[in-house]
């Protein structure tokens, strides 16, 4: 049979690729797809501990049997942290998320966003700053399994609007090329009281950077490099666990 696997981030310098096509025998696993590549790219031995797995875009274990044309991911850790690992959504029409590729537009979303039950509509922008860890940043270029993505941020977003009840959410991420000082991600949050929307949009963004597959490269005046990432929360399971 034959899968379909994606390389994110530093897996695509490792392997050489961002998507590749195999033929495994009936009945193979997740395992099996990572002895194939571990086979043909020896370095990658080395990331397993620390990278995450998902089949047709939902995060699953190495021993996940698959099926002809199944889409496997093989995900390094996006911005650390432990938490919660998201609930799946039913499918359907974002009602909540959004991924661009254009500047993010925060006034035109708070305004939309707002209605006259409103007591407060908080808004968060995660903006690239000119340097990290003293080294001066030129531009940062953001990459995402984008239906992944999409779907996680979409169901952070309905767990806030139950978990805070705040009674409306945005989530705007941008990928590609970022200047210093444009915004890569928006949280709007719009509720009746204050304290719940200060609650909610903090747990989101904390939440998102810690389980929404999202890479970003950091270009420097002596080069680039894949930003480092944290482990992934405790509840994923990694790429050399069992189950």
């Amino acid at each position: 049979m034959r899968v379909r696997v994606l390389f994110f981030g530093i897996l695509k310098d490792i392997v050489g690729k961002p998507v590749d096509a195999i033929d495994l025998p009936e009945g193979s696993s997740v395992r099996d797809v990572l002895a194939y590549y571990q086979a043909r790219t020896p370095r990658l031995k080395d990331s397993l501990p620390s990278l995450a797995l998902a089949v047709n875009q939902q995060y699953a274990g190495p021993d996940t049997k698959l099926q002809p044309g199944d889409e496997i991911a093989l995900l390094p850790p996006v911005s650390g942290g432990a938490g919660e690992t998201p609930a799946r959504q039913p499918a359907g029409r974002p009602r909540y998320a959004t991924i661009v590729r254009e500047v993010i537009d925060a006034q035109r979303i708070c305004r939309a966003l707002k209605r006259g039950e409103d007591g407060a509509a908080l808004v968060f922008e995660g903006i690239v700053r000119n340097q990290t860890r003293g080294r001066k940043t030129l531009y940062l270029d953001y990459e995402a399994y984008e239906a992944m993505a999409l779907e996680q941020m979409e169901s952070l977003a309905g767990q806030a609007v139950q978990q805070f009840q705040v009674r409306d959410v945005a989530i705007v991420h941008r990928l590609g090329k970022l200047e210093i000082g444009e915004t890569s991600v928006l949280i709007a949050v719009a509720s009746p009281h204050r304290a719940a929307a200060f609650d909610a949009c903090r747990w989101l963004i904390d939440t998102l950077k810690r389980t929404v597959p999202i890479w970003k490269k950091e270009y420097f005046e002596d080069g680039a490099i894949w930003a480092d990432g944290e482990p992934f929360p405790g509840e994923i399971p990694r790429a050399n666990s069992g189950g």
